[in-house]
């Protein structure tokens, strides 16, 4: 018995070994298999990962250009809207239009204290304050002739004042738009005048610089006619020349005007940069080109001027005759 059973149990053993073997080899053969296609899949994928990125690139230039775009139609619709609203603006607000004619606000140059004209190189220069109406002050300079430079240092108003009645003629500058009279260019000028011998008188118009007021043709006129009325009672019988620029050639013409009709006219009328009337001056300034051929310029932008009463119609300013013939021949001499 033993003997038969032996055998078997080796066979068995055999069988369960050759049984195992054969599982391993085949558990084998599968991890092969896996192993061989997650290579196959790691490989196939290998060459694509390059193409995706690419699209990715061109998907986010694709993204900024479209953004740039976006920004860019965005600014041209709000500067195309701004464009559109600035006519109905000014036409609803007229006061916009006068200030941008007098730019009273604009005072160039800054933190400057015109009190003190010495501290812009006028060492021969008085500051005055006028009362032209009880509401309304106005600040005025006095440069004297440069040759009395010496003498004036330290001298009070009075001197200054007294000093219109020397034997020296007289220039009333009324200045332009925007700015003081203690403007750069303006004390270039009056230097320049000085240093030929004559006296200048100038000042701001009320609401302009240190002068207390609010701007319009009818004030800015008045302030005039009140220096200028000031100078003759001061000066005897010298000589007073009016000078304008630009915006204060209106201002002069109104001025001479007034004097020709009550028949006490300046001795000369000097007019730098004229112009027509202020109309005809606002429709042919460069900021209006961009709307001078806007649909109802005129409506817009001109009549507005017109209902805030501001004219300064220098071709409609004839002098009578006689006043003419004054001022044409004291311009002459002046010479």
């Amino acid at each position: 018995m033993r003997k038969r059973t032996e055998p078997v149990t080796l066979e068995h053993e055999s069988c369960a070994a050759s049984g195992s073997s054969s599982s391993g080899s085949a558990a084998a053969a599968l991890d092969a298999d896996c192993r061989l296609k997650q290579n196959l899949r790691l490989a196939g994928k290998g060459p694509a990962e390059p193409r995706s990125g690419a699209d990715a690139g061109m998907k986010r230039a694709l993204g900024r250009r479209k953004s740039l775009w976006f920004r860019l139609r965005k600014i041209i619709l709000c500067a195309l809207g701004f464009y559109i609203a600035i006519p109905f603006l000014v036409k609803l607000c007229p006061g916009i239009q006068a200030k941008l004619i007098f730019l009273n606000f604009v005072r160039v140059p800054y933190f400057i204290d015109l009190k003190k004209p010495q501290d812009q190189g006028l060492n021969h220069t008085c500051n005055y304050y006028l009362q032209p109406e009880d509401d309304v002050t106005i600040g005025v300079w006095h440069t004297i002739p440069s040759i009395w430079w010496k003498n004036a240092q330290g001298k009070d108003q009075m001197w200054y004042e007294d000093a219109l009645a020397s034997n020296h003629p007289i220039i009333l500058y009324l200045h332009g738009n925007a700015g003081t009279r203690g403007g750069d260019h303006r004390v270039e000028l009056y230097k320049v005048l000085s240093s030929l011998g004559y006296h200048v008188v100038t000042f701001d118009y009320r609401g302009w610089g240190d002068s207390v007021g609010t701007p319009s043709e009818r004030g800015m006129t008045y302030d005039a006619l009140h220096v200028f009325d000031w100078i003759k009672a001061r000066s005897g019988d010298n000589p007073v020349y009016i000078w304008g620029h630009s915006l204060g050639t209106g201002v002069a013409t109104n001025l001479v005007r007034r004097l020709c009709e009550r028949e006490t006219p300046p001795d000369a009328l000097i007019l730098e940069s004229p112009f027509t009337n202020i109309r005809e001056e606002a429709k042919s300034h460069p900021f209006s080109v961009i709307y001078r051929y806007f649909p109802g310029f005129d409506w817009f932008f001109l009549d507005p001027i017109t209902s805030s009463g501001i004219k300064f119609a220098n071709d409609e300013n004839p002098f009578p005759l006689q006043c003419e013939a004054h001022l044409l021949s004291s311009a002459h001499l002046a010479r």
